[in-house]
């Protein structure tokens, strides 16, 4: 009992984030660079959005999971891009116990959401180039709303376990976290007691969900491949073109979690750099990868646009 009064009464009640640099004048730099990057990633996505929702010809299986990939990825930057950026232009970056706690349920949550995401997209992949008469059969409306459902429980059952076991731990020493934001692994080393179990679970967790998926889109993809080598050039050329696009995504997204949660919580002079690519960067490409690779996506973005639609592409 005791010890438990003791630990309420020296619990850590902020935390101070590292972030990315020290030095005034580089953080304002910073600022100029990770802004625009941050309003283009919002604008981008939100145009994948709308350009879905206003052409009936992407009201597909396929352009269905896009708008929900652009919709996550909006929230995906919006957990920790606004936060970095306010912190450039502070002198203290702190952030309260319940928004260190926030931060990771909500990245947790988008990121594993995003993760089950790509492996739905990658099956949809497949029963469209493999199963092409089966395919509105396959995946259907009401087939397409499960999986969308099953993802988003899946992500939050995944954040809610990582999240719960983080915020039991005692924090009432050190503060600062060797980040930008709050994730799990530099948060649970300034525990008050010892983590290693937490970091096996993690690795469990968070690890393997990241590696099986990579192996079973990269397995998806192996299939999709043999598959295109009886079809016609045409054909081949745009089923390649998608799954090209897709396969960037994942490797882009997967090889973050799999460096960062595939090992014990050991700081890396690397993982900033993953973070800020992960964070920042990824949520970005993907309406640019998707649109640039897309004939589909191009000639509704030209429609939407009010330019002339050359039908013969």
């Amino acid at each position: 009992m005791d010890k438990a009064v003791t630990l309420n009464q020296t619990m850590v009640r902020e935390f101070i984030l590292v972030g990315l640099s020290s030095n005034p004048t580089m953080q304002r730099v910073l600022f100029m660079v990770f802004l625009p990057l941050y309003l283009l990633t919002l604008a981008g996505n939100i145009l994948v959005l709308v350009t879905i929702v206003h052409d009936r010809q992407l009201h597909s299986p396929m352009y269905f999971f896009l708008s929900n990939l652009s919709f996550i990825d909006i929230c995906h930057a919006s957990v920790t891009v606004p936060k970095m950026l306010v912190d450039f232009l502070s002198a203290e970056k702190t952030i309260s116990f319940g928004g260190c706690v926030a931060q990771m349920f909500f990245l947790h949550l988008f990121t594993c959401t995003e993760i089950f995401l790509l492996t739905v997209m990658a099956y949809d992949r497949y029963v469209a180039i493999c199963r092409p008469l089966q395919y509105l059969t396959i995946m259907s409306r009401r087939v397409c709303l499960q999986l969308t459902g099953v993802l988003w429980l899946g992500g939050t059952v995944h954040s809610l376990a990582l999240t719960s076991m983080t915020i039991k731990l005692p924090y009432c020493g050190p503060r600062e976290v060797d980040n930008f934001f709050c994730d799990v692994p530099p948060v649970i080393k300034l525990a008050c007691t010892d983590t290693y179990v937490i970091e096996v679970l993690i690795v469990s967790n968070s690890g393997l969900i990241s590696v099986v998926c990579f192996v079973v889109l990269v397995v998806s993809y192996g299939v999709i491949l043999t598959s295109l080598r009886s079809r016609l050039s045409m054909g081949k050329r745009k089923a390649l073109s998608t799954c090209a696009a897709h396969l960037t995504v994942v490797t882009l997204f997967l090889g973050h979690c799999i460096f960062i949660y595939s090992r014990p919580s050991t700081s890396l002079a690397e993982d900033k750099v993953v973070s800020v690519f992960f964070t920042a960067i990824t949520p970005l490409l993907n309406p640019i990868i998707y649109t640039l690779r897309n004939e589909d996506m191009k000639r509704a973005l030209n429609k939407l646009m009010g330019g002339k639609v050359d039908a013969e592409k």
